[in-house]
This record gives C-alpha cells, structure tokens and sequence, in this order.
C-alpha cells in the first residue's frame, strides 16, 4: 500500500478542527501521514493539533511563526 499524505492547513478553525482530524484519522485506508500546518492561528488550534500528534504517531504538526497564507501552508506541508 501506498503512502498518502494529507495536508491539512489551519488557521483559525478550532471550532471544526477535532471533526477534521477525526475524519482523516478514521479512514479506512490506513496507510497515511497525517500534515497539519498551522498558519499562526488564534485560540486553542495548536493545542488540538498536539493532542492529536500525540494520540496517533501518523500526525505531524508544523506552525507557522507568522501568517503566510493558505498557499504557503500548502507548501510547507509538501
């Protein structure tokens, strides 16, 4: 089986990031990675995410210091 990766961009969507992940992370196709780029969100995004990376070995989480865009969050996760 192929490895998949999914990028997962995020700023400022904590209210819908847990349905997010969870989605990705209960797919039948198991063999994946799992990128989630942080674009220097407010609230508790960061904390979700880390939660996540710590549940399940497939996420990686990277944060943006600054916000650089939708584009640049794409691009960071490839």
């Amino acid at each position: 089986m192929e490895l998949i990766s999914i990028i997962i961009p995020i700023y400022n969507v904590s209210k819908y990031l847990n349905r997010c992940v969870d989605s990705v992370v209960n797919q039948t196709y198991k063999n994946i990675e799992i990128i989630i780029v942080n674009d220097s969100s407010q609230g508790n995004c960061e904390e979700i995410a880390e939660k996540y990376k710590k549940i399940d070995d497939r996420v990686k989480y990277i944060k943006h210091e600054k916000n650089k865009g939708l584009f640049q969050a794409r691009i960071t996760g490839s």
